[in-house]
């Protein structure tokens, strides 16, 4: 029987979420009390995500593991779009203040945001069914009388100025809107806590202070009582930022982010890292991660870590059939035959088996004026290999440069023959590698 709180009496979770999350190193802030709550009762418990772009990055992956993690230990998630907070600012772990988004941009990257988180959480009409919401749903009909007056009131300026993400920019300076950005999101754990009956945020570390001033204004405005948990924010073991690649982000749409370069971004991790990686990005539980560990330490040069590591992430989002043409296309690209398997596939062939791959297309005009000048490769096709043709130069006399297994140097009489007259494999370097189409 569920309470008006929406949690049912004798609840019993599936197993401890806090312990879950501890063990994965999911955990860098919690406040007193949450494993107790979790333990207690069905918890609704939300995340929020902001869309800056339509499409989310595997930094994002974090925040909807933890969802995923309270979903399975019985609770209910709910995911928040900033529909409303994606029109102003957020200062946290933030050096300068970011631009804002059109009402049409925004809208359409919350349908993008929105269709993804539907492919890690169960939507269905069970007690721990996950629920979207939309802050601009609030915020909309509110006039800025209002929000000072019903919000603002309780919260002060001195609780406000001693947050880490507002002390960090006084010496720059931030603006009021980003200045009240903690007061906004604290309205929205007010809100979704008088509507859903939400007890619980979780974020990243840097969304500490927000977190804890929704949780105050929980309790100094309705009386009630909630709880907030935060997860280290992930850097690669030699402090490098986590999530991008040599092409920037790495994104969960397979149009911007192709399922072979997404499971080569996970493939080419660190030891170090995919021990780590391997807690925080699958479901495999302990025993089986440890186990795969104890395996990868006895032979590292398997990568037997790394490949289940990719196995898993690109099949949580890419599907079975994206992670297999991920698989084949790596095959493909790093099989000693490569220039046999362009003569002897057709054109239909060749694509299937290097589709998976990060495609650069050019005209046949593009393609006839580069013979003989292979210094241009990089304006031709759009400086995806190069950002000038005159690092193309450079590259080209350390001999980086290969066309179907064939090394070009500058002195080279170049001539980028095509199989099929219409592909060819563009190694530059050891782990860079393109199908180039010639329409």
């Amino acid at each position: 029987m569920a309470n008006n709180n929406g949690t049912d009496n004798g609840f019993k979770p599936n197993f401890d979420l806090v312990e879950e999350l501890t063990w994965r190193g999911m955990i860098h802030d919690i406040m007193p009390e949450t494993k107790a709550q979790l333990n207690k009762e069905r918890t609704v418990g939300y995340v929020g995500f902001d869309p800056t772009a339509d499409s989310l990055h595997v930094g994002s992956l974090v925040p909807i593991m933890l969802l995923v993690h309270l979903q399975r230990a019985g609770h209910k998630p709910v995911a928040l779009v900033g529909g409303a907070t994606g029109l102003v600012g957020d200062p946290s772990g933030k050096s300068e203040e970011r631009n804002l988004l059109s009402v049409e941009e925004l809208n359409h990257n919350l349908a993008g945001v929105e269709k993804q988180l539907k492919m890690f959480l169960n939507f269905d009409d069970s007690p721990t069914g996950a629920e979207m919401a939309n802050n601009y749903d609030w915020f909309k009909n509110m006039s800025f009388l209002d929000f000072i007056r019903d919000v603002g009131k309780h919260i002060t300026v001195n609780y406000m100025m001693s947050k880490d993400s507002v002390k960090s920019r006084m010496d720059t300076g931030m603006s009021y809107t980003e200045f009240a950005y903690q007061l906004v999101q604290g309205y929205d754990f007010f809100v979704l806590n008088k509507e859903k009956g939400c007890k619980l945020q979780m974020g990243g570390s840097d969304q500490w202070g927000n977190i804890t001033t929704g949780t105050e204004l929980i309790r100094r405005k309705g009386g009630g009582e909630a709880f907030a948990l935060t997860c280290p924010l992930i850097k690669k073991a030699d402090g490098s930022k986590f999530g991008k690649s040599e092409k920037g982000n790495v994104w969960l749409d397979p149009e911007k982010t192709s399922g072979y370069d997404f499971y080569q971004f996970w493939i080419k991790a660190s030891d170090a890292d995919a021990e780590s990686y391997i807690k925080i990005f699958t479901l495999l539980d302990q025993p089986t991660v440890e186990a795969l560990i104890a395996k990868h330490n006895e032979n590292p040069g398997a990568k037997e870590l790394q490949k289940e590591l990719a196995k898993q992430i690109t099949t949580m989002v890419h599907g079975e059939e994206g992670y297999q043409k991920a698989l084949e296309t790596t095959q493909n690209f790093f099989s000693k035959d490569t220039s046999e398997l362009l003569r002897t596939l057709s054109p239909e062939e060749v694509y299937e088996a290097f589709s998976g791959a990060t495609q650069i297309e050019m005209t046949r005009e593009e393609y006839n004026n580069l013979q003989g000048y292979p210094h241009l490769f990089s304006g031709a096709t759009n400086n995806l290999i190069c950002k000038s043709n005159g690092e193309a130069r450079r590259k080209l006399k350390e001999g980086a440069l290969k066309i179907n297994d064939k090394k070009i140097d500058e002195s080279s009489e170049f001539n980028l023959e095509l199989a099929q007259d219409k592909y060819a494999i563009l190694n530059f370097g050891k782990k860079k590698k393109y199908l180039v189409i010639v329409e």
